[in-house]
């Protein structure tokens, strides 16, 4: 996916080394407007108008920056939220507090009843001072996760960049030679100047046909020209399967309720519906099962030769 810059609209296409920052409040810019508009070391969003500081600026790690804000608020919160099941008389309470968790962290990434959010936080810290400084000697399951996901994120952005480096230095490389040849073919060689040139430019384009579409991407005002040819299809309709039941024909979904199969049957739960349950499916699976192989003529054993 291509990087903008909201502000000066930037791309990575036209700029391989962008780097886009991400603040506090989820809006992200490239590395050059962070300089340019934070340059007395604060200032405000460009987007949201919140003040910001030129110091809480970092990379963005994941390509949607509403995601790196929601993991910097959860790796925040649960530096103080640092309960584990010990610290519980039941399961069930450990569950209350961390759905409570959960609600927290959701109302500050939606920016959802924010003063009553902090209110409660700061209730809870005070609270529990005693419990968040014992329990910071020993992060919580959820944070290591949280710190693995992070430098796996980092770690994959960091291999991407270097390859991306290493084809754009091996794509140089391979101009530069291009280049060379073509000088020392003008300038020794025995045929006609024109026709040197056509063979160097059908050689650069045969190149850039083995390269791909996508190989130039860092480089501005070259981009391929190259057509994918698209093989035509048909949209995909869809068709009832046919089973061979060996008996009579079991009536469609639609009637089962209709010709009274269903009376019997018990209805489905709203958990059962939001999974995508409805009790249909168990009385048509019920009524195949009870007619399949009615009609089934077991083949008579050959008899045995003695």
């Amino acid at each position: 996916m291509e990087a903008v810059c909201p502000r000066c609209k930037t791309t990575s296409y036209r700029n391989p080394n962008m780097k886009l920052m991400v603040n506090v409040c989820g809006h992200n810019l490239c590395e050059s407007c962070v300089e340019l508009l934070f340059v007395k070391g604060a200032g405000a969003c460009p987007e949201c108008q919140i003040p910001l500081r030129r110091t809480n600026f970092r990379l963005q790690l994941f390509e949607d920056a509403t995601i790196d804000k929601e993991v910097d608020i959860r790796r925040r919160i649960l530096r103080d939220f640092n309960k584990q099941q010990e610290d519980f008389g039941s399961l069930r309470e450990y569950n209350d507090y961390l759905e409570m968790v959960e609600d927290i962290i959701y109302n500050l990434a939606n920016n959802i009843d924010i003063l009553e959010t902090d209110k409660r936080i700061k209730a809870y810290k005070e609270a529990n001072k005693d419990a968040i400084l014992r329990n910071r000697i020993k992060p919580t399951k959820e944070f290591l996760e949280l710190e693995d996901l992070m430098t796996e994120e980092r770690q994959t952005r960091e291999k991407a960049v270097k390859e991306q480096q290493i084809l754009e230095d091996l794509e140089k490389k391979a101009r530069i030679r291009n280049k060379e040849k073509l000088i020392d073919d003008l300038m020794f060689g025995e045929e006609n100047a024109e026709k040197i040139l056509e063979q160097h430019r059908e050689e650069v384009q045969k190149m850039e046909m083995k390269r791909g579409p996508f190989s130039n991407a860092g480089q501005d005002n070259q981009r391929s020209t190259k057509v994918v040819n698209l093989i035509p299809d048909e949209p995909y309709v869809y068709k009832e399967p046919s089973s061979e039941f060996l008996g009579p024909v079991p009536p469609p979904t639609q009637n089962l309720e209709r010709e009274g199969y269903t009376r019997n049957i018990r209805g489905a739960s709203k958990a059962e519906q939001a999974g995508g349950y409805v009790e249909n499916i168990g009385c048509l699976r019920a009524v195949q099962e009870a007619m399949a192989g009615l009609y089934f003529l077991p083949v008579s054993a050959p008899p045995s030769q003695s």
